[in-house]
């Protein structure tokens, strides 16, 4: 039998199926939303597809119960896994009334719902990262135990959001997680026409906290670097930096054209490391996981992405009089 990287990480046999089961159902709103969209029925969809294992193992690391984060367009295998419902996602992608983001306001991806403590994200990249950092100021001031986690693409890195909030979080030895999912390109941009240095982990240094690059197709190795991350930040040891490589398996988003960047080959050899298919193979190697409870996993999704898909569908839309809420003062 193969080696059980998981149990030595403190994850059960039911942990990782939940992982897996949370990889599968971001990957399959997915899917279904670039169907919607193609037929017509959906306006946009900003994909996490090749993500997902980055995603869902990070937020598994994180304490669900009291952390914050603060994600980026992309996280829907975070917010699943911090309680977002197959419907509630649908609901925002038919930009229904019920769509917990914005109440059908705001375009897919801008993810934010209180009871989760899923905090909103704007359109503009990296806005997320300051607040993030004063999202955990706050919680020390009120002399809470949680970590902020943010997440945002290797692009995004450059800007200077994400450096403010990286120096004042580790002068102020706040517990920050910062996560750079690298995907390899900034829309159309490829990563060596973006940034000179080899790793954005190699950008921790300059702030005083530690980056670690790890393997963003193993859920894994991203869940063992964001708990320890967790803990140091709960130590009172500041924030720390994680890049989890990956690679985005479909266009940037649905309006846009990818082969005028991206070979082809290079395409069809990231989905040959689809991060899916090499968990449920590690999964099945240490016997957590049979071919039978993988359909069984499989038939339940496909029938929670159809409820959620058929009820979005057929949700009323927001009236017409509340376009101006939230804008002025009542």
């Amino acid at each position: 039998m193969a080696e059980n990287r998981h149990e030595a990480l403190g994850l059960t046999d039911e942990n990782v199926l939940e992982m897996f089961e949370t990889m599968l159902m971001a990957r399959r709103i997915d899917e279904r939303m670039w169907l919607l969209n193609r037929a017509g029925k959906i306006p946009f969809v900003i994909s996490c597809q090749g993500q997902e294992a980055a995603q869902v193992g990070a937020a598994f690391a994180l304490d669900r119960e009291k952390d914050y984060v603060l994600p980026y367009y992309r996280d829907m295998g975070v917010v699943l896994t911090f309680g977002m419902t197959a419907t509630e996602l649908m609901l925002s992608g038919f930009a229904k009334a019920e769509d917990p983001n914005s109440g059908g306001r705001q375009m897919p991806g801008h993810f934010g719902q209180k009871k989760n403590r899923i905090v909103t994200g704007s359109s503009p990249v990296t806005t997320q990262v300051p607040h993030a950092v004063g999202v955990a100021l706050g919680g020390r001031l009120e002399g809470k135990d949680l970590c902020t986690f943010v997440t945002f693409g290797e692009g995004s890195s450059n800007q200077g959001d994400f450096h403010e909030g990286a120096n004042y979080a580790a002068v102020h030895k706040l517990p920050v997680i910062f996560m750079c999912e690298n995907n390899k390109y900034a829309i159309s941009v490829p990563y060596e026409k973006q940034v000179a240095c080899e790793k954005i982990s190699d950008r921790a240094i300059g702030y005083g906290m530690p980056g670690i690059t790890v393997d963003g197709n193993d859920p894994l190795e991203v869940y063992a670097a964001v708990k320890e991350a967790a803990d140091r930040g709960r130590r009172g040891d500041g924030p720390t930096l994680v890049e989890a490589i990956s690679y985005r398996l479909t266009p940037h988003s649905s309006d846009d054209d990818d082969r005028a960047y991206r070979e082809r080959d290079e395409v069809d050899a990231a989905k040959a490391k689809d991060p899916i298919i090499s968990f449920a193979a590690y999964l099945k190697e240490v016997g957590v996981l049979t071919d039978e409870k993988e359909k069984e996993i499989n038939d339940k999704i496909a029938k929670e992405v159809n409820d959620a898909t058929e009820y979005a569908e057929n949700a009323p839309y927001a009236d017409a009089e509340s376009a101006m809420k939230h804008v002025y003062a009542e």
